[in-house]
C-alpha cells in the first residue's frame, strides 16, 4: 500500500453505522434524518510524518487515495507581540498563509489549500468525472493551484464580484474552468450554479461541509497547534462563513481526546461573523438549530456589505447533524459579530504586532479574540488558538508576479437552467 494511502471508515453521526468509502461517499446510504458522516482512521492516535511531506505529514488522519505534489502544512507559533499587547500569557498563532520567516508556505495565502489537497487527494479513488467546486474566492484560489499543478479536472462556480481573488503566482492549467455568476450575486448564487453543473453527466459536487476529506484537511490546523503546544487548548478562535472549520476543529478535538496524550477537555470554540452578514449568529443568540428566515434580496445586499466577502454563505452547514450547531453545543462555544471598522483595525493591530498582513476573515477571528479579552470572556492564563485562516498576501505579491483566471462564461442573474447546461456542454466540447 502507498504510503499516503490512508485506512479508514465513515460513520453515521446521526445512527453511528459504520460505512465502507465507496469513493465519493458524501451521505450515509438509505438513512432518513440529514447527518454528516466522519472519518474513522485504523491509527487512532496522531503520528506526525516528516516535515518535508507537508499537509501530508498529518497523511494518518486524513481520508488519502494518494500523494499529490506541492502541499504545505500550517504553521504554529507562540506569540509574543499580539499576546503581551493583549496581556495574555498562552496564546498560540496557527498561521495559513505565506510568510517564510515562521516557516509557512501556503502560496495562495488561504488554509484553503489544507482541504484542497485531501479532497483532491480522495478524489484520487474517483477518477474519470470533473470536481466541481462553488467558492467566494479563497477556495476556488486553492482548488485552481492543487487541480493545475496535478493535472485534475476542474469547474471553479465564483461569483463576478469576487474574481479579483482569482490571483495566482503562475498561469493556471486549461484542466481548469472558471464559470462566474453575474455582477450583483453572492456565494449562494455561485452554488446554486455549481449544483445544476454538478448534476450534469460527466461531472461530481466536491461536496462541501459533507466531504469528509474538505473537514479533515481543515482539522490539520489544530493537529498542528496541539502537536506544538503539546496539549489541546481551552479555546479556539476562527471567523466561519460555513462554519466548516469550525465543525473540523471539533472532530479533530475528539480525535485527540481519544488519543489519550493531549488532555480530555475539549476547546470552547468562539466563531465570528462579519456584520452586518449574520446567519449563524442570529440563529445562534436564540439557541435555534435551524436558520432564521432570510429575505434573499437582502442577504445579497448584506453580503456585499462586508469586507470578509469569504464568510458570506446563506446556508452553511449549522443544522444539519454532526454541523456547527452541534459543535457549538457540545464545546459550550458561542458565536461573534464583529464590524468593518473593527476588523480592519484588528488587522492594523496584528501586522503591528506580529509583523505580518491578514486576511479580512482572520481579522474577524483576531477582532473577537480582542473582544473576548475586553469582556473577559478568556483569562490571562487561558490557553488560546487562534487560527489565522489567511496571511501573508501583501508579502507575496511584493515578491512574486500575479496572473488572473478569467472566466469561461459568465452567466446572467436570469439564465435559464437549460441555458447553463448547453453552455457547459459547448465549453467542454470545444
Amino acid at each position: 500500500m502507498d504510503r499516503f494511502t490512508t485506512e479508514y471508515l465513515l460513520q453515521s453521526i446521526g445512527t453511528g453505522k459504520i460505512y465502507e468509502d465507496t469513493g465519493w461517499l458524501l451521505d450515509a446510504p438509505e438513512e432518513q434524518v440529514s447527518c454528516l458522516l466522519r472519518s474513522v482512521y485504523k491509527d487512532s492516535m496522531l503520528n506526525l510524518r516528516d516535515d518535508g511531506d507537508g499537509l501530508f505529514k498529518f497523511a494518518g488522519w486524513l481520508p488519502l487515495k494518494g500523494h499529490l505534489q506541492g502541499s504545505a502544512a500550517p504553521v504554529t507559533y507562540r506569540s509574543e507581540g499580539l499576546a503581551s499587547y493583549l496581556g495574555l500569557d498562552k496564546l498560540w498563532i496557527t498561521f495559513n498563509g505565506y510568510w517564510p520567516m515562521r516557516g509557512a508556505s501556503m502560496n495562495t495565502c488561504s488554509f484553503k489549500e489544507t482541504e484542497a489537497y485531501s479532497v483532491c487527494s480522495r478524489l484520487k479513488g474517483h477518477t474519470g468525472k470533473i470536481l466541481v467546486v462553488a467558492s467566494a474566492g479563497n477556495t476556488a484560489r486553492a482548488f485552481a493551484k492543487v487541480c493545475s499543478e496535478n493535472n485534475i479536472p476542474l469547474v471553479l462556480c465564483v461569483p463576478y464580484d469576487y474574481l479579483d481573488a482569482l490571483w495566482f503566482e503562475k498561469p493556471i492549467s486549461p484542466c481548469v474552468k472558471l464559470i462566474a455568476t453575474a455582477p450583483g450575486t453572492d456565494y449562494f448564487d455561485a452554488i446554486y450554479l455549481s449544483n445544476i453543473i454538478a448534476g450534469m453527466e460527466g461531472f461530481t459536487a466536491e461536496g462541501g461541509a459533507k466531504n469528509v476529506a474538505r473537514r479533515d484537511g481543515m482539522g490539520t490546523t489544530v493537529l498542528c497547534s496541539v502537536s506544538t503546544i503539546g496539549k489541546i487548548p481551552d479555546f479556539y478562535f476562527q471567523a466561519v462563513g460555513s462554519g466548516t472549520g469550525a465543525i473540523a476543529a471539533w472532530e479533530a478535538n475528539l480525535r485527540l481526546i481519544q488519543d489519550g496524550r493531549f488532555g480530555s477537555n475539549k476547546m470552547r470554540l468562539i466563531v465570528s461573523q462579519n456584520a452586518p452578514f449574520l446567519p449563524i449568529y442570529d440563529a445562534w443568540k436564540v439557541r435555534s438549530r435551524q436558520l432564521l428566515p432570510m429575505d434573499d434580496e437582502a442577504a445579497r445586499l448584506q453580503s456585499l456589505e462586508i469586507d470578509a466577502k469569504v464568510l458570506s454563505n446563506r446556508r452553511p452547514p449549522y443544522s444539519i447533524h454532526g454541523g456547527l450547531f452541534d459543535a457549538l453545543t457540545d464545546t459550550n462555544g458561542d458565536v461573534l459579530a464583529v464590524t468593518n471598522d473593527e476588523l480592519h483595525e484588528a488587522s492594523a493591530i496584528f501586522n503591528e504586532h506580529e509583523g505580518i498582513d491578514i486576511h479580512p476573515a482572520a481579522a474577524v477571528a483576531t477582532a473577537s479574540l480582542i473582544n473576548s479579552v475586553s469582556s473577559g470572556l478568556v483569562s490571562p492564563d487561558s490557553i488560546i488558538m487562534l487560527n489565522i485562516t489567511g496571511g501573508g498576501e501583501e508579502l507575496f505579491k511584493s515578491q512574486h508576479a500575479s496572473t488572473y483566471l478569467k472566466p469561461s462564461i459568465v452567466f446572467g442573474r436570469d439564465v435559464m437552467e437549460e441555458e447553463i447546461k448547453v453552455k457547459i456542454e459547448e465549453l467542454f466540447r470545444n
